[in-house]
């Protein structure tokens, strides 16, 4: 992203909405399919080159190329997808706010990207009206909560998990805060007595459905400020995506459960234990699902569970064994199980390469996303802002919604 960019406001959320709109239904051959699921992809046969030059490529290379896919140097049609995927991409920074400083004992129980995370969200909420009630949404121990209400304004937490609920109350105690700690499940219908227009409402990282009920809920009952920084896309309870805005729901994009995992496919970096048992695990399930399809007579994907670590430590022959096993496949026989686990691994640098044409519509459909719900923000009445409040290595999932109704000026003025 360029240092030029600047956060998405006013017209310009509609004009990136229909842009990126657009973008995605042309291609929608090249990033809706799966590597993972397919031998041939339905796009290659149109892409020789470009696909003859991935699959040649190592899984190392794959890894390089993971989070900058714009990057990389390959074939046509790749580059001119590229350039739209980075240039429809762009969302500036946030401006940062500097926050009054905070007690040391605030971190305690807080991880350390966690608690990073919570000081970056934090100092980019900068609303036209200070905050007199927070409301934490799905706050976990309401370590978020905490950090805001530090200047005084009051703070309810919303969690569902009692043990957690417990456990922040107790923090909050020992730190002094006057904060109010409530078991509750926000896709209750009584989830709605806790809004007000007087709440300035936050979430870091609430989930699908989750993060979609605050929004509905907030704007009906005219909460003044929220600030939203959506995670897990795909976590809803309907096989396909329903549209807020008025844009989205008149796109011809249909998004499926599936579809809507894209985004969350970027990485940050993990420990070297970390990648090699998710390699090993995804090249196994590779290996299987050769075997499946030979066992099946299909060439169809045969989608299978993701097995405890543990069974990384046994041999690829029991491996498979269970899967089939769980599958109901008959296995008789000895079978190649040293051959198929070989193409489990050349298949796996093969599957990386060919995602990284995907990867160039990660960025671009999570925005798609997070403007659909700036749109819908909009028509509530709302003044949006859509920018960057951290740097990706922090969190892939760092695009925070900001809204705020200004207040309704009813002085006449006399003359």
């Amino acid at each position: 992203m360029t240092s030029e960019a600047r956060p998405l406001a006013g017209a310009a959320l509609a004009e990136r909405f229909q842009a990126l709109d657009a973008f995605l239904g042309e291609h929608q051959a090249l990033w809706r399919p799966r590597p993972f699921h397919h031998l041939r992809l339905p796009w290659e046969a149109d892409h020789r080159e470009l696909a003859d030059w991935l699959r040649a490529r190592s899984l190392e290379q794959a890894e390089q190329a993971h989070n900058r896919p714009e990057q990389l140097d390959a074939p046509a049609p790749f580059p001119p997808l590229a350039e739209a995927s980075a240039r429809l991409s762009e969302v500036g920074a946030l401006p940062r706010q500097a926050l009054a400083p905070r007690s040391p004992r605030l971190s305690v129980d807080v991880p350390g990207r966690k608690l990073q995370q919570i000081q970056a969200f934090a100092s980019a909420l900068a609303f036209h009206q200070t905050p007199r009630h927070w409301l934490d949404w799905c706050a976990g121990k309401g370590h978020l909560g905490r950090w805001l209400a530090q200047d005084g304004a009051a703070l309810t937490c919303l969690e569902w998990d009692a043990s957690l609920c417990s456990a922040g109350a107790a923090l909050s105690q020992r730190l002094g805060l006057d904060a109010r700690h409530l078991q509750q499940d926000v896709m209750a219908a009584d989830a709605r007595r806790h809004l007000a227009p007087d709440t300035s409402v936050v979430a870091l990282h609430a989930c699908g459905d989750l993060h979609v009920r605050l929004l509905r809920l907030a704007s009906a009952a005219g909460s003044h400020q929220l600030a939203l920084a959506p995670c897990c896309y795909n976590r809803i309870d309907t096989p396909d995506y329903r549209p807020l805005s008025r844009p989205a729901q008149a796109s011809r994009l249909k998004l499926s459960r599936d579809d809507l995992a894209l985004p969350l496919s970027e990485t940050v970096t993990a420990g070297a234990r970390t990648r090699r048992q998710r390699d090993q695990s995804m090249a196994w399930r590779l290996g299987f699902d050769l075997l499946q399809r030979q066992l099946r007579g299909s060439d169809d994907y045969l989608p299978t569970p993701s097995l405890e670590v543990a069974w990384l430590s046994r041999p690829f022959a029991e491996y498979c064994q269970h899967l089939a096993a769980l599958k109901q496949l008959p296995l008789t026989g000895e079978q190649p199980w040293a051959q198929y686990e070989a193409a489990g691994w050349q298949r796996l640098a093969q599957v990386r390469n060919l995602e990284l044409v995907r990867a160039l519509f990660r960025r671009p459909l999570e925005i798609w996303l997070l403007l659909d719900r700036a749109l819908f923000l909009q028509e509530q009445g709302y003044e949006v802002r859509l920018g960057r409040f951290c740097d990706p290595p922090l969190t892939p999932r760092n695009l925070l919604l900001l809204a705020e109704r200004r207040p309704v000026d009813n002085s006449v003025e006399r003359t």
